[in-house]
């Protein structure tokens, strides 16, 4: 039985009010403010693609065994390199083995889906455990439509045999170069075609025959589905296609547009967990991709999916984590949509010791620091010599992984003068339940919500920009566990 073993998605945690949007640009063109109703999910200034799909593959992992994961995929149309393995990285964030299989999944919206039937079939050949991770940031010109419509998410899966709690029952796919929207080379934000075009010759003709497709393949009469999972902005479309294929209308999933908007490739897998996160043993879920053609898959959820859900932060998880954000100006700074004076303090910009980082990649990306095993000491970093001042054993230090485990505020600031794109930066001295400490940089922390002792959890996160080579620093800041959880 092949099928999905665990899910997780994470959603960021600022919502930013669509009225606010509207409000800011309905000079220019009024029509906006018809799109002014519900929120979509803004990503802070140090989460992009990677960020939240390692935030997704922990949440999907808890406490599974990661040495069983033989493969990580991970699909995105918004990577934030173009030349480097983007899921090497998140593999080494997730501390799993290097023995392991890799793979980027990009230039469609259906790269979700794609990606996922293609990681379902590695799991069913290999017989072992597939990580599939997917996420999008995806940017637009300020004052359009596509802004209001879009969210920033990710959603992982892991894929194998045995205990599922959704058995992957078949799917089908289609390839058509039905062009939508694209978005060239050089260019940074997408180019969108006529609405009417794309819902009535685009999801109204090549979606239905692959789901059709499908079902044959899964055994299941439309009238079974109970949970109809297809992303789409434009209202009314799922539903006509499920009318158009016989599927129930109660069983058309919300597509969470008022809560977070549209994550582009993630959004099929974040519909997918939401549903998960609802559905009972026995019910069928249909899950449909489009992007230049169209994939379904079909699943069947088992007794296991109960066992599945305590400790699990999934889609509503991270919709109940939310605060709410009305400071348009904030998000266009963010996102990079204008052009500040950031002054002095902002210029200093070292290259990455690429030895460096390869070097110390576990330390870095991984954040493994040391285990004495002459007096069981953890220390961060890993060194040479025991930091414990009545041991100082040479040699005597094992992998110690400091990522997942608790930790709270030993001491703190809120820095105003030092530069941060949202200032001010809050940092201080963390301590790790079990020992280690180290000085970490925190982020999303409310500016007089941050006390000593506060219980905190790390993430991983952007450190900074190298705007003159195109280097991204990514490295592991702390948060509050009662906004990360």
């Amino acid at each position: 039985m092949i099928g999905i073993v665990s899910y997780g998605a994470y959603l960021p945690r600022l919502r930013l009010s669509r009225k606010v949007m509207a409000a800011a640009n309905a000079w220019m063109d009024p029509s906006l403010l018809a799109h002014g109703k519900g929120e979509r999910a803004m990503a802070n200034w140090d989460e992009d693609s990677i960020t939240m799909a390692v935030a997704a593959a922990r949440d999907c992992l808890g406490g599974q065994d990661r040495a069983s994961i033989q493969a990580l995929y991970f699909a995105s149309t918004t990577f934030p390199f173009a030349d480097r393995q983007n899921a090497g990285i998140v593999a080494a964030a997730l501390n799993l083995s290097e023995e392991l299989a890799t793979l980027d999944v990009t230039a469609s919206q259906k790269a979700g889906t794609s990606g996922l039937l293609a990681a379902l079939n590695t799991a069913k050949a290999m017989e072992k455990n597939v990580l599939f991770a997917v996420a999008d940031k995806r940017r637009t010109k300020s004052a359009c439509t596509q802004e209001m419509q879009f969210g920033d998410g990710a959603a992982a899966l892991l894929l194998g045999s045995g205990e599922v709690v959704a058995e992957f029952l078949g799917g089908a796919a289609a390839s058509v170069d039905f062009v939508d929207h694209y978005r060239g080379r050089d260019h940074v934000f997408d180019y969108n075609w006529e609405e009417r075009w794309v819902r009535d010759e685009g999801f109204g003709k090549i979606v239905p025959p692959v789901i059709i497709r499908a079902l044959e393949k899964a055994g299941v009469s439309p009238e079974q589905v109970d949970h109809f999972v297809m992303p789409c902005a434009y209202s009314g479309v799922t539903a006509s296609v499920a009318r158009k294929v016989g599927i129930q209308p109660q069983a058309v999933r919300d597509n969470l547009a008022a809560v977070c908007g549209e994550t582009g490739t993630a959004h099929s897998i974040v519909m997918l967990v939401d549903a998960l996160q609802e559905a009972k043993p026995g019910q069928l879920l249909l899950v449909c991709g489009f992007g230049q053609g169209c994939d379904a898959l079909v699943f069947r959820a088992t007794e296991g999916l109960a066992a599945a859900l305590p400790g699990r932060v999934g889609v509503k998880g991270s919709l109940a984590r939310r605060k709410e954000e009305t400071n348009y100006f904030k998000f266009l700074t963010f996102n990079q949509l204008v052009t500040q004076e950031r002054g002095m303090r902002a210029e200093y910009n070292p290259q990455t010791a690429l030895s460096l980082l390869y070097r110390k990649r576990k330390m870095i990306l991984g954040l493994v620091g040391g285990y004495c095993t002459k007096c069981n000491t953890p220390q961060f970093p890993k060194e040479g010599v025991c930091a414990n001042p009545e041991c100082k054993s040479m040699d005597s230090q094992e992998d110690y992984l400091f990522a997942d485990r608790p930790a709270r505020i030993f001491s703190w600031s809120a820095d105003a003068l030092a530069y941060s794109i949202d200032p001010p930066s809050h940092y201080g001295m963390i301590q790790f339940d079990g020992g280690g400490r180290f000085m970490a940089d925190f982020t999303d922390c409310d500016v007089g919500g941050v006390e000593t002792g506060m219980p905190m959890r790390m993430v991983f996160r952007i450190i900074g920009v190298d705007d003159v080579r195109g280097m991204i620093r990514y490295f592991w800041k702390a948060t509050p566990i009662a906004i990360s959880a």
